[in-house]
């Protein structure tokens, strides 16, 4: 079985076929959140440590850390974004033990993050562009970490599975040159808008298995992307996420603060046997009965997370 393996100073999460998906939080991402980017130009970080905390205490395995803020002062993101990317990084490991996920289009960034972040985070991402290959390539094999390899290249975003899982094989073949093997690369499919193509959830669906029994990859993907456009777009999101780890899918970026999202992941662990016992479910329910008494589901998963589980974890060291 295809495991990819990710590590904080602390903790291991492994991303794999037969383990519990992974949750990965998307928050700390100033993209279309006008407040938390003027907060960051500021060098006020106070809602980037709220989002750490409160996504971990309602599920998020690893969090996905962005910083592409567009500064005002500044519209050069090649000089502004690495030493915010490093801020945003030894803050948050200082918060919370779970690995990261750097996350940018910006090389300089990719790196900035990668000396910050101990243990073995996850980089976001190389496509199959050509110049990205050979920019962020040699990073992930120089930092030997593993790679979200997005199933786009110089033509765009094609509309056509086929030719996305071709990008997506390409990657792979593409990463083995440098000596990273295909267990530290984990695709994005791409999920298109169902709002905007009828077919785009059956052709995620169909796309993950094949990735998972032609390529032997894990999978990942922007799991609201399914819903943009529509109403309810968390009602949607919660009937996409138990379909597509049937499917295969191994992780997602999502928003671990949104409980019916969470809870679908949680029953789908427990229908795919990837909950021993149940013992996550049951976990979750008391925060699920807490809700229904009146708490909001950050505090109900933020009372659970302190009580812990008494469980410890091995210190990691990225090889």
């Amino acid at each position: 079985m295809t495991r990819t393996t990710l590590e904080s100073a602390t903790k291991t999460v492994t991303i794999g076929f037969d383990e519990p998906f992974c949750v990965i939080g998307e928050r700390i991402n100033p993209t279309g959140r006008k407040k938390l980017a003027a907060e960051l130009e500021a060098g006020d970080y106070s809602t980037v440590e709220k989002d750490a905390l409160e996504q971990v205490a309602c599920g998020a395995a690893v969090l996905d850390i962005n910083a592409g803020v567009v500064y005002n002062s500044n519209p050069n993101p090649n000089e502004t974004e690495p030493p915010l990317m490093r801020s945003i990084v030894e803050l948050v490991q200082g918060l919370v033990d779970v690995p990261l996920c750097i996350d940018s289009s910006v090389p300089g960034a990719l790196e900035a993050g990668l000396e910050a972040a101990t243990g073995r985070p996850l980089v976001n991402s190389v496509t199959g562009e050509e110049d990205r290959l050979e920019l962020v390539l040699p990073l992930i094999k120089k930092y030997n970490v593993p790679v979200v390899a997005i199933s786009n290249d110089d033509t765009g975003i094609s509309e056509d599975p086929e030719v996305r899982f071709a990008v997506a094989k390409k990657i792979v073949e593409r990463a083995a040159d440098y000596g990273i093997p295909a267990h530290d690369i984990v695709v994005d499919p791409l999920v298109m808008p169902v709002g905007a193509m009828a077919t785009a959830g059956r052709q995620v669906f169909e796309l993950v298995r094949k990735l998972r029994d032609e390529l032997g990859v894990n999978t990942t993907c922007g799991a609201s992307n399914i819903s943009f456009g529509l109403p309810h777009r968390h009602g949607v999101n919660a009937a996409f996420l138990p379909m597509a780890i049937a499917s295969g899918m191994t992780s997602a970026i999502m928003n671990p603060v949104r409980q019916v999202e969470m809870e679908a992941v949680k029953a789908a662990n427990l229908l795919m046997n990837a909950d021993p016992n149940g013992g996550d479910w049951i976990r979750f329910s008391r925060v699920v009965d807490a809700v229904a008494e009146g708490s909001t589901f950050a505090d109900a998963a933020r009372a659970s997370a302190s009580a812990g589980t008494g469980r410890g974890a091995r210190r990691r060291r990225r090889g």
